[in-house]
């Protein structure tokens, strides 16, 4: 069996995605506050489609017309959204290029994956790949500075099931330590509430880390 690739992971991922999206229909909530499955399929195909409003997706003066080319592209029948984020960018995107895919969709299709799962009260952690929990470890080490700055104190990322288990992604104090698989860290680390973790530190820098705001989700600062 051959080396499975980031572009391997992120491909599996968008695929898995569009087989939820077509089981669940339109109109089923996602993780990503007011936006329905209908909404995050748009956000997909402007992302990848749509360099003149990707600019506005994190808000800001282009998020206004940002908001008008995903409400256009949300107008058309789900079927052809789903089919659209399943056949991948246009042939001219630079999404298109796999090192690019490799590198800018694989965490992107896994959180709006479990966007999309953990949208109702039924959801559990699902069995990931081990190649796609260490790239998602990895690529928590390289950014969780980052991902984390909003935390006032230290963070400590504590990896379960894995022999590498440790990563300081913020020094501060008081610092918390979060403990969770890959997976559920990267969740969180985007902003998402609906995660499996455990946050150990004092009860003061546990509630600080709580209220804190980190990695801003696409939909934060979309016009009301």
């Amino acid at each position: 069996m051959g080396r499975v690739s980031a572009i391997d992971l992120a491909r599996e991922e968008r695929s898995q995605l569009c087989d939820l999206l077509e089981q669940v229909g339109p109109d089923e909530p996602t993780l990503c506050e007011g936006w329905t499955t209908r909404d995050l399929a748009a956000h997909l195909v402007v992302r990848e489609g749509r360099p003149d409003a990707a600019l506005g997706i994190l808000g800001g003066p282009l998020s206004a017309w940002t908001e008008k080319v995903q409400n256009d592209a949300a107008s058309q029948p789900f079927e052809k959204l789903v089919r659209l984020v399943r056949n991948g960018p246009p042939i001219w995107s630079t999404f298109r290029l796999p090192w690019v895919d490799g590198q800018a969709n694989i965490v992107e299709f896994f959180v709006h994956h479990e966007d999309v799962r953990r949208g109702s009260n039924s959801w559990k952690p699902r069995s990931l790949d081990p190649k796609l929990s260490d790239l998602l470890w990895d690529r928590l080490k390289l950014g969780g500075r980052l991902l984390f700055k909003g935390a006032k104190g230290g963070v400590i990322l504590r990896r379960t099931n894995a022999d590498e288990h440790e990563h300081k992604a913020k020094g501060g104090s008081p610092a918390v330590t979060i403990v969770g698989t890959a997976g559920e860290l990267m969740l969180l680390a985007y902003g998402r509430s609906e995660v499996d973790v455990e946050i150990l530190g004092e009860p003061e820098a546990v509630a600080s880390f709580r209220q804190a705001r980190f990695h801003v989700r696409e939909d934060q600062d979309r016009p009301a």
